[in-house]
Order: structure tokens, then C-alpha cells, then sequence
């Protein structure tokens, strides 16, 4: 089982590889920790300055809020991995099999949960970016928008994970409505994200 605790260069090499696993989904929550780190590091060059002393206790919330965050994107890994495995062996079910649907369908479910918790998380840790433009230090304004920036790939590759898992479900009324909790948040993330993004590209200008 691939782990989080793997060097960059062991995740990476696994993830060129033609093994199953790590895929779209382990690396979108890789990007989305990394996205979200930056958010920590902007609070980090705040806390502790005279000019930012009267937001300095928001700061250090959003930065627990971000390291929690940070946590369970890193563990998204090797869950988005072990909810995969099943699936991967499920294809390979003859499909004459009269239980083949039944497995598949449990699995494709279960293939779906990560990215969707994925894609949540995400969105929460753009808004956190979003709160940190206003309250952190101006002078880590880039990380802000890189962080941000990260946070909402990683959001859409979450979303394209989980598309294409209820693209093949039996349970058309179940699958829809994964597929429109997963349009409305990136419809409504991605417009943020682009807009702290945006923000600070224009203070640059």
C-alpha cells in the first residue's frame, strides 16, 4: 500500500508508473495539502507582527483549520488507493456473473467517497485562502494566490474523479446526486478561487 509518509520521488515515480494506484485522485489530494501548507506558511510570516497584532488570533485559527485540513488531505491518499484496489479487481469479474453488478456498483460507490470528500475539503481550504488574503502578511500575497490556485486544481481533479465513477452506476438517481453536489461546489469554488487568484495578480500589476 502506497503511503503518505513517501518520499516526493517514491510518490512520483509510483505515480508514473503503470500501477493502478496512486492515480488522479492521490495526486489531486497531494496537490491539495501542498495548496493548503501555503495557507499554514502565510500565517506562520503573520503571527507575531505589531501590524497584524489585532487579527493576529484569526490567523492562528485559520491555520489550525488549515493544518487540519492539511491532515486529512495527506490521508486522502491512501484512502482515495484502498477505496480503488476493489474496483480495479471488480472489472475483472466476467460479466456474465450474476453478482457482477452488485460488486461493481458497491464499488463504484466506494471509489466515488474519497474524491467527494476530496472536493469538500478543497473547497473549505479555498476559503480559507480567501480569509487569509484580507487578515495575512501582504508581503506573502503570492503564496495566497499560488496556494489558492493549487487548492482548485485540486478540487477539479477531485470532481474528475468522482464523475467518472457515477458515469458508470446502475443508481442513476444516486449518481445524480453526487454529480450535482460536485457541479454546485465547483461552480461556486472555482469562481472564488479565480477571484482571490485574480485579486492578487492585480496588486502585482
Amino acid at each position: 500500500m502506497l503511503t503518505a509518509q513517501q518520499t516526493c520521488q517514491g510518490f512520483l515515480d509510483a505515480l508514473a508508473s503503470k500501477a493502478p494506484t496512486p492515480g488522479g485522485g492521490g495526486a489531486s489530494a497531494l496537490v491539495g495539502a501542498v495548496g493548503t501548507a501555503l495557507c499554514t506558511m502565510v500565517g506562520n510570516y503573520t503571527v507575531g507582527k505589531k501590524k497584524y497584532a489585532q487579527v493576529e488570533g484569526e490567523v492562528k485559527a485559520l491555520m489550525g483549520r488549515a493544518e487540519g485540513l492539511r491532515e486529512q488531505l495527506l490521508a486522502l491518499i491512501d484512502e482515495d488507493a484502498a477505496a480503488f484496489e476493489p474496483l480495479s479487481k471488480a472489472y475483472a469479474i466476467p460479466k456474465e456473473d450474476p453478482g457482477r453488478e452488485a460488486v461493481m456498483e458497491q464499488c463504484l460507490r466506494d471509489a466515488a467517497a474519497p474524491p467527494m470528500k476530496l472536493l469538500r475539503l478543497c473547497c473549505e481550504a479555498i476559503d480559507l485562502h480567501r480569509e487569509m488574503l484580507d487578515k495575512g502578511s501582504a508581503l506573502m500575497l503570492s503564496d495566497v494566490g499560488t496556494g489558492v490556485i493549487l487548492c482548485q486544481s485540486a478540487m477539479q481533479g477531485a470532481a474528475l474523479n468522482v464523475k467518472v465513477n457515477t458515469k458508470s452506476m446502475h443508481d442513476r438517481e444516486y449518481a445524480e446526486t453526487m454529480n450535482r453536489e460536485v457541479e454546485q461546489l465547483v461552480a461556486q469554488y472555482q469562481q472564488m478561487a479565480q477571484q482571490v487568484y485574480d485579486n492578487v495578480m492585480g496588486r502585482f500589476a
